[in-house]
């Protein structure tokens, strides 16, 4: 293996550890539950909770996309240097 494909298998782990992580934080979109549960939300906890799952699905989506191009760019990349 030459060291670019050692970078490149570096930053797709990297890239590929910061979707799931990313992920899991997310909350799930459960409605309803936290009455049931008896820990009903305030409206102050209510609008921070929107803010945090907005900024995380945002950035779901950009580690998303930058995966998938770096995934694809490294595919090119090798097959170009192995042909």
């Amino acid at each position: 293996m030459s060291v670019p494909e050692i970078v490149m298998g570096i930053i797709l782990i990297i890239a590929s550890l910061a979707i799931i992580v990313v992920v899991l934080l997310q909350e799930g979109h459960e409605k309803d539950v936290g009455v049931v549960t008896g820990g009903a939300d305030t409206f102050l906890s209510q609008n921070s909770a929107r803010s945090i799952d907005t900024f995380l699905a945002r950035w779901t989506k950009i580690i998303a996309l930058a995966f998938f191009i770096f995934v694809i760019g490294t595919n090119i990349y090798m097959f170009m240097a192995h042909k």
